[in-house]
């Protein structure tokens, strides 16, 4: 049981050594890391490209919601010059409905005046008159003075006529103006809200791409760090397989195996038989040709030239369990 307990011993310094990092989870640790950095790169050129393809995509409704803006731009122009012509031909109706209610009110009182005063007969007429072109002048007169009033009246009753059709046309213009602007202004805003989202999905692409390269960059760092580790405990281990010197040596194989096995001490027979500083089986022991029944019974130069004959070089390395532990082979 010494023994084992030694050897085990001896792994536990080993692995604190390398930083609390077995060769194998080193190993396992940068394979893993090497898988998870190709999917996370595929991960992140996957969303690239896509945020990509949303920025392409954001591009184009940028384009349509501004020529969505630049037509509710000029639908409302279009709205503000029909309703600024329609009050304009308010007033004007306004204007005419007053110079009609006035030139009624005079024709009214004129008529009334007629009405009420004797009208001159034709012989009052022709009396009064100084000769016949005066006659026909004063005849030409009364009936040109009845003309005006009423071609005054006319003219007022056709323009307010005319005025009352341009308001009337102008406010179907102004009620299909209203109509075209508001669709022209949900489309803008339907345009604004796709805009919007798709934004927010290329921004969240963005985000999670940098996140992935991030996690990237941490895990090849692990990587990284795990890789120096590996390194320096292959090194040591590749010193500990040919460096020979530690207490109470030289010895003929490697300290680290020597320590593993008996701890530099001349044990007694384990369990299985193994003796000696080197742990030798009984029968290994008599096969090299020991001197003694047990290799712990020898004295340390014998036990280290049957070693030295045993290792060969590293050869005979798997004769020693512990070889194997401390990663000599």
């Amino acid at each position: 049981m010494l023994p084992v307990f030694v050897a085990l011993c001896a792994l536990t310094f080993l692995v604190t050594r390398a930083h609390g990092a077995s060769e194998g989870r080193l190993r396992s640790t940068i394979h893993s890391s090497r898988v998870r950095e190709a999917a996370l790169g595929d991960a992140a050129a996957h969303l690239g490209r896509l945020e990509r393809a949303m920025a392409r995509e954001v591009a184009i409704i940028d384009g349509r919601l501004a020529d969505a803006q630049a037509e509710l731009n000029a639908s409302q122009a279009r709205l503000g010059q029909t309703q600024t012509d329609l009050a304009f031909e308010r007033k004007r109706l306004a204007r005419l409905k007053k110079r009609l209610a006035e030139g009624r009110s005079v024709l009214t009182e004129m008529l009334r005046q007629q009405y009420m005063t004797d009208k001159p007969d034709i012989v009052s007429v022709v009396l009064d008159a100084h000769g016949f072109a005066d006659l026909l002048d004063r005849m030409e007169f009364l009936h040109r003075v009845e003309r005006s009033d009423t071609q005054i009246v006319d003219l007022v009753k056709d323009a307010r006529r005319d005025a009352t059709s341009e308001t009337i046309k102008l406010k179907v213009l102004q009620t299909k103006r209203i109509a075209e602007t508001a669709a022209v202004q949900r489309e803008r805003n339907a345009l604004a809200g796709m805009e919007a989202a798709a934004a927010a999905r290329r921004d969240a692409l963005a985000q999670a791409r940098a996140a992935r390269l991030a996690a990237l960059q941490a895990t090849r760092s692990s990587r990284l760090s795990a890789q120096r580790t590996l390194k320096k405990l292959l090194a040591a281990r590749a010193k500990a397989a040919v460096d020979k010197a530690g207490p109470g040596g030289p010895w003929s194989i490697p300290w680290a195996v020597v320590q593993c096995e008996s701890g530099g001490q001349n044990l007694p027979p384990n369990s299985a038989g193994a003796s000696g500083y080197y742990q030798m089986m009984p029968a290994t022991w008599k096969g090299l040709g020991g001197s003694t029944s047990a290799a712990y019974k020898a004295s340390k130069a014998e036990q280290d030239r049957l070693a030295a004959k045993l290792w060969n070089n590293g050869a005979g390395a798997s004769n020693w369990v512990c070889a194997a532990l401390v990663g000599v082979i």
